[in-house]
């Protein structure tokens, strides 16, 4: 697991929740869940930071909220879930041996019989 991502303000050291990023084109600063991997063009925000966040005169700033039912594990995710525990559980097949090929077995040769 990753370590906790920081907030990105000077001299802060809680951790981060928010994500901002600017529209520089359209004048426009996004502030939304924190983002899965830390980009360089954006700036994590811990919860008071992001909460205070005012853009400069003229700029839109747009809040995204996290949709409440995507913070919690989806049923894909359980259904993965469930697969590879089944498939961990699964005992292994053993391997066959080809009928007829003689097997050693320590110093011993073992030697199948073909018409069984």
């Amino acid at each position: 697991m990753s370590p906790m991502r920081r907030c990105s303000r000077s001299a802060c050291s809680q951790v981060a929740v928010a994500t901002l990023t600017y529209d520089y084109a359209s004048s426009t600063a996004v502030l939304g869940p924190l983002a899965t991997y830390a980009e360089p063009h954006a700036y994590d925000l811990c919860a008071a930071h992001a909460e205070r966040l005012v853009a400069p005169r003229g700029w839109e700033v747009i809040r995204l909220a996290p949709d409440p039912a995507a913070l919690g594990p989806t049923s894909d995710d359980l259904l993965a879930l469930a697969d590879a525990v089944r498939e961990a559980a699964r005992p292994a097949e053993p391997e066959e041996e080809p009928i007829g090929e003689p097997t050693r077995r320590g110093h011993l040769r073992v030697l199948r019989n073909p018409d069984m």
